[in-house]
């Protein structure tokens, strides 16, 4: 057995680029020797932005032997009377690759055939793998590939080297013009040149020993070490950016960090825009003091060690000042205005074709807000009636401040500083910001009374303004992003325990697009599907049974945060002993009622009662009704699903002894109305079909 080694090298690949080529080149590998029979161990990946490596342990020698059995023609066929083999025989053993006298009789289902054992050919793993490299490589999905000279490939860089071992083994291969050999190229700046690496095992220590930290996560690490001790040195902390330093580390081979200031006067434009220029343009950690408060100082990573530090430092410096020049600069423009100016301008900005300008989407988003305040459970609705009346209604000012035009990841950071600078409530502030929220399932909610009802606002209106003018999501297809608006909402809802009608949620939302009354209500069903399919994503992704869940959306789904109760409840009673008797006796009470044609809404008549059952069976219920209506109000619906457990030995003894589908027309529609009154009481927590 031996390590698999194969090495990649090309001009710089883009650092989003690097791991999903990565874990997209490992898994081709992998199931190509999986088909190719070729056991091997596991395997590992390396990468930098010059260099993609792919590393499999304990890779055999050669395939699995394989064997299967060839059928031929029938016995009577292959044989004559005398039991010599006929030239179909000889035909089946040349194609089975067999002598005649190998050749056995089998018995199969429809009698006795010719049958072949056939030993599948078995290759070196080095041969197979020689073969398959170079379109497992050139099959390497990204975002964008390019060709370069005259070639007809195309790769996300053009391809410089190529390494492939097989233990001590070079595997003979080509990729274009490239052809693989033995020799990695060191670090660019530091190592440049060719380096051989005896053995697959030895890779890592040779690209080390050049200049190269291939493994990403101890490329990482030396990272955060080497920038947190520089922050230390200038008696600062970095600004913590997880997402940066994964980037930073996939821009270089080997990090070299340093320490560059900028001048104090740019402190005057909120922290937002200084850290945004360092990070979005630069690639640049933000430095802070002990209390949070940012410094005029930034780390800059270098792919290389240069003689002088301080003069690598002094160009960054330069290259910084421009950009934060130009911040200030916008900064300054949009002081000289007001939100308010800027909201008339939103009227020359288009939020779709077909619904309008952003300054019409927030006249929307006002309407349905202060209705969700007038109907939420917050304390001072009247005062956040107000709050979220003017927090709508500069909610997308920003988009149309300078700032935010030229560092577009702002807007809603801009909108809450320029609200603060100008006197506006905090909450008022707050909410523009976070009225975004969440930007991504399961991602940060907002904060605030204020920004809770606002993000609902907003997203609520895009929904219905989509769905209004048919622009739903299919399949894959999302361009609006109406699903997470979607799961935004519910979420939400959810954590604020927002108790709105779903229903008037959506009608309020859809009166300010349709005047149609049978198309608004059309048009509703239509999105309360579409959110009913987002909360049985999320209530499934919670860890709920998806019997669990669809079981009580499907009985209601007005109140969101009362679905998360039953269906809590009801995943908890699933795992009682007597749970599956009990699903099984309301299941056929449902069947029943969903077959027949008859009134359920009427109340059965006591006088109409023949047997006992009956009205042992009418007591229970009645004198259940109101116990498990109290129940449901306080949201006990654990004991309310308790509580209508204790019934279902009456309900057994009823099936038993009445027939409910009887020929007398009142008698039938009797019964058929007392079990609706059983169905009745738990029809507002869980469809019992469903499970």
């Amino acid at each position: 057995m031996n390590t698999l080694l194969i090495e990649i090298g090309s001009e710089e690949i883009p650092a989003g680029y690097i791991i999903p080529a990565l874990d997209a080149f490992k898994n081709k590998i992998l199931v190509s020797l999986d088909k190719s029979r070729i056991d091997h161990g596991i395997a590992q990946t390396f990468g930098t932005p010059r260099r993609l490596v792919l590393m499999v342990e304990d890779v055999m020698e050669m395939q699995k032997p394989q064997t299967s059995t060839l059928t031929g023609p029938p016995e009577r066929v292959g044989f004559d009377q005398n039991g010599n083999p006929t030239v179909a025989a000889q035909k089946f053993a040349a194609k089975a690759g067999v002598a005649v006298d190998q050749i056995k009789i089998e018995d199969t289902p429809k009698g006795k055939y010719l049958t072949a054992v056939i030993e599948e050919k078995c290759e070196a793993a080095a041969v197979i793998l020689e073969s398959i490299l170079e379109k497992e490589i050139l099959s390497i999905p990204f975002p964008k590939s390019m060709r370069w000279g005259a070639l007809s490939i195309s790769f996300a860089r053009p391809i410089i080297s190529l390494v492939g071992l097989l233990g001590d083994k070079v595997l003979d291969f080509k990729v274009g013009n490239i052809k693989s050999s033995s020799y990695i190229q060191g670090h660019q700046f530091m190592h440049p040149g060719k380096y051989k690496v005896a053995s697959a095992d030895a890779y890592i220590k040779v690209a080390e020993s050049v200049g190269i930290i291939p493994d990403i996560e101890k490329r990482k690490a030396v990272l955060t070490k080497a920038i947190e001790a520089c922050a230390k040195d200038h008696h600062a902390r970095i600004l913590e950016d997880d997402e940066l330093i994964n980037l930073v580390t996939n821009l270089v081979e080997y990090p070299f960090p340093v320490v560059g200031k900028f001048d104090d006067k740019f402190l005057e434009v909120p922290d937002e825009v200084l850290i945004t220029a360092m990070r979005e343009h630069q690639k640049y950690f933000a430095l802070t003091d002990e209390k949070g408060k940012l410094k005029p100082m930034f780390i800059a990573v270098n792919n290389t060690r240069a003689k002088d530090m301080a003069l690598v430092a002094r160009g960054h410096e330069k290259v910084l000042r421009a950009r934060l020049s130009d911040a200030k600069f916008f900064y300054e423009v949009d002081c000289k205005s007001t939100l308010d100016a800027f909201v008339q301008k939103l009227k020359a900005v288009t939020f779709q074709e077909k619904l309008g300008t952003v300054y019409e989407k927030t006249l929307r988003i006002k309407k349905i807000g202060e209705y969700l305040a007038r109907e939420s459970a917050y304390n001072g609705k009247e005062e956040l009636v107000q709050t979220v009346a003017r927090a709508a209604q500069i909610c997308k000012a920003d988009l149309v401040s300078q700032v935010v035009i030229e560092f577009t990841k702002l807007q809603g950071f801009i909108g809450r500083a320029y609200a603060l600078k100008a006197g506006e409530k905090e909450a008022v502030a707050l909410a523009i910001e976070q009225h975004y929220r969440p930007v991504y399932s399961g991602g940060k909610l907002p904060e605030n009374p204020t920004a809770c009802i606002l993000a609902i606002a907003d997203k609520l209106d895009t929904i219905c303004g989509c769905f209004s003018v048919d622009l739903i999501p299919t399949g894959g297809a999302d361009p609006y992003a109406l699903r997470r608006q979607g799961i935004g909402v519910i979420q939400i809802m959810v954590e604020e325990n927002l108790e709105i009608s779903l229903t008037s949620m959506v009608d309020k939302g859809l009166e300010l697009y349709i005047d149609d009354n049978a198309k608004r209500e059309e048009i509703s069903f239509q999105i309360k599907e579409f959110l009913k399919n987002r909360m049985v994503n999320i209530l499934t992704d919670m860890g709920f049974s998806k019997e669990a869940v669809n079981s009580a959306l499907w009985a209601s789904f007005e109140n969101i945060p009362d679905v998360v109760l039953r269906v809590k409840a009801l995943d908890l009673f699933r795992k009682e002993p007597d749970f599956e008797p009990l699903s099984i006796t309301f299941k056929r009470v449902e069947n029943i009622l969903k077959k027949t044609m008859e009134n359920h809404m009427i109340s059965a008549d006591e006088n109409l009662f023949e047997d006992p059952s009956e009205a042992v069976l009418f007591k229970a219920v009645n004198e259940a009704d109101q116990i498990v209506k109290n129940l449901i109000i306080n949201g006990n619906y654990g004991k309310a699903l308790s509580h209508i457990a204790g019934l279902r030995p009456i309900v057994d003894t009823f099936f038993n002894d009445v027939m409910v589908m009887a020929e007398d027309t009142k008698l039938r529609q009797n019964r058929i109305a007392l079990l609706s009154s059983v169905s009745g009481l738990f029809k507002n927590i869980a469809d019992f079909s469903m499970i």
